[in-house]
């Protein structure tokens, strides 16, 4: 359900319901604590094997931060019984694919393989959970990917770093304040044994859930489950600590400067709720209302009738502990950027004062609906809300009940949430800006 964020420069520079079937699952734990979901759909000869692991940017040492996406690359050097650079090659050469991603607040890696090659894509995920190589050889090699991938997306990315800025200003407290990319002088600085203790504390089985979904015989699966994944040792508990951060009771004003823009944005953001709440999913709509497609209040009014802004968006980022609302805008001369900000406050306080219509809220409703449906309309789309369910909802039935959510939602919470969260008190206002020898060139 929850939409992935573009990257951040393409974000800035692009402008009847469906039938939803029930997501059928098992679920169930191995000794060693290590979380099983299937999903058997034989209507496609695939099969996707994933694990997520619950370890994201949030759970790194303030003065080492970056490790959690350092892992996604890291963990793909090989294994005692895999070597260095052979893992893509085993992968392809069995006609799969297969990818990883990293979040504040979790990490997940898959492989897609025929029907046939189940046994395969467990066996890897077992030889990545079991027996790492982690030596300074993979260390130093992935350390210049991360490089090279920082300079591309965020250094050299127009509005790059729009996202590290927000993060910062609006979280003081929490781990979610610094970017998941993290530091290149933290990963410079880290030991070969520091990256040792981070993959022996955070990948054991009792911290991730291992989710099989396509075409597969059962009982098949759950015999070669326990043979790859069974012998693993259960890890120590893992102790989290518990950050709240204090409300933002008057607006935060912030300047950046980016070399690598000519046109500025005005940006918003308010601290919203964790994901797992019913306001995180009003808030979902709000944001639909204001900026989701060209028919949108927020487009509509400022960049079709009025032609203030090159390009006017909203998006949520929904989060386990926190979540961050964000408004951003470009505005097109003469307009100013505080010429969008007084719009689009008009428009908030129209929604805080103003029910919607009936009409609209039904339009609504059938767009998430949607959405949803969309979402669960592949293997792999299942097979991550599943895992996103267990590991960060705690109910993994959510994949066939959260759409009953949002058609609950009324006209009233709409209002009522946009009053509660959208005040000028409560936000970060940041001028994002072309580097003055930029602005002089």
């Amino acid at each position: 359900m929850k939409k992935s964020l573009m990257a951040l420069g393409t974000l800035f520079m692009l402008g009847g319901v469906a039938s939803a079937q029930k997501v059928v699952f098992e679920e169930y734990n191995l000794d060693n604590g290590l979380h099983v979901i299937l999903h058997n759909d034989p209507s496609a000869p695939t099969v996707i094997t994933s694990v997520m692991y619950h370890v994201g940017a949030k759970d790194e040492n303030p003065e080492r931060t970056g490790f959690a996406h350092f892992f996604e690359h890291l963990l793909f050097e090989g294994t005692e019984n895999i070597k260095r650079g052979e893992w893509f090659k085993i992968v392809t050469s069995n006609g799969g694919v297969n990818n990883a991603n990293t979040t504040d607040d979790r990490t997940y890696y898959y492989e897609v393989f025929p029907s046939n090659g189940l046994e395969l894509g467990l066996w890897m995920e077992a030889e990545r959970m079991l027996h790492p190589i982690i030596n300074q050889i993979g260390v130093t090699t992935q350390n210049e990917v991360v490089k090279e991938e920082k300079r591309l997306r965020v250094d050299n990315q127009p509005y790059g770093s729009f996202l590290a800025e927000v993060k910062k200003n609006i979280f003081k407290k929490h781990p979610y304040r610094w970017a998941t990319i993290g530091s290149m002088d933290h990963l410079d600085a880290a030991t070969l044994e520091e990256f040792q203790a981070f993959n022996k504390k955070f990948y054991v089985p009792n911290n991730a859930v291992l989710v099989v979904a396509g075409d597969f015989k059962k009982e098949e699966a759950k015999e070669w489950i326990q043979k790859y994944f069974g012998p693993i040792k259960r890890g120590a508990t893992i102790k989290r600590e518990t950050f709240v951060e204090e409300p933002i009771t008057q607006t935060i004003r912030s300047k950046f400067e980016d070399a690598n823009i000519q046109i500025p944005a005005i940006v918003t953001a308010y601290r919203t709720p964790s994901m797992k709440t019913r306001d995180a999913r009003v808030l979902d709509l709000i944001s639909s209302i204001l900026t989701d497609g060209k028919s949108s209040r927020l487009y509509k009014k400022i960049v079709d009738d009025k032609k203030m802004a090159l390009q006017i968006g909203a998006f949520s980022i929904s989060q386990e502990d926190y979540g961050t609302y964000i408004i951003y805008g470009l505005p097109q001369a003469p307009n100013t950027a505080e010429d969008i900000l007084s719009e689009v406050d008009s428009e908030i306080v129209k929604l805080q004062t103003e029910l919607i219509s009936e009409k609209d809220l039904e339009k609504l409703q059938n767009k998430f609906e949607n959405q949803y449906v969309n979402g669960n309309s592949t293997i792999e789309g299942i097979a991550d809300n599943l895992a996103s369910f267990y590991l960060l909802y705690g109910d993994v039935n959510l994949i066939n009940t959260e759409i009953e959510i949002y058609h609950s939602i009324t006209r009233e919470e709409i209002r009522d949430v946009a009053k509660k969260y959208l005040n000028p008190n409560q936000r970060l206002v940041l001028d994002y800006v072309p580097s003055q020898d930029k602005a002089q060139n």
